[in-house]
């Protein structure tokens, strides 16, 4: 084999490898939550709780877009536990992900409209710029899916971002996931990930 050929095999299988090895996307950072007619209706931040320790992912709710003649809600009045009566931005909506990959399992969402909490899980895209939210009751198959777009790494600035998140992430959210009672429409600047008929 000649010396030229034989760097240039050890150039390319060099380059392979950095590419297999390139880590893979994170959920953390902004995301935005849109409603059945494609509006803004939310935006959220995750980070990564105990990182030293692989600790959960947790998502705040840190924007609320409201339609004309909505009411706006300060407070998780309907919430449970750590969360009762917690500020709404800022408020932890997305609690205890764990993280495989691109896959995010175990956890749970709050509907702060009603205070029910939901089992959950997410799953990124390859590219990292969509994610795919999944709330439901009992097993997965029982809920419904809401992809939410990625927004820039500033879409709000730090300084602000860190005034929210003060304090914002609960020790635990009381009782075992699941709706405390039948879901009534109300207005929130709060999004949701509500469970649909079996089949969705």
């Amino acid at each position: 084999m000649k010396p030229a050929f034989a760097l240039a095999i050890a150039l390319m299988l060099l380059t392979m490898g950095a590419v297999h090895a390139a880590p893979l996307p994170t959920v953390s950072g902004f995301w935005e939550s849109d409603d059945d007619e494609g509006q803004p209706q939310a935006w959220f931040y995750f980070e990564q709780k105990d990182k030293d320790k692989d600790g959960p992912w947790v998502g705040h709710l840190v924007k609320g877009f409201r339609k004309p003649g909505e009411k706006f809600f300060e407070t998780c009045a309907k919430c449970t536990g750590d969360l009762k009566n917690a500020k709404m931005t800022g408020l932890a909506i997305v609690n205890g992900m764990k993280r495989d990959g691109l896959t995010y399992k175990e956890g749970t969402i709050v509907d702060a409209r009603d205070g029910s909490v939901y089992h959950a899980e997410m799953q990124l895209s390859a590219d990292g710029k969509e994610l795919g939210v999944r709330g439901y009751i009992g097993i997965p198959m029982f809920g419904q899916t809401k992809i939410w777009k990625r927004l820039p790494d500033d879409a709000i600035p730090a300084a602000d971002l860190a005034k929210m998140l003060v304090g914002s992430a609960p020790k635990q959210i009381a009782g075992s996931p699941g709706p405390k009672k039948t879901p009534k429409p109300t207005s929130s600047p709060s999004p949701s990930v509500d469970p649909p008929p079996a089949g969705q």
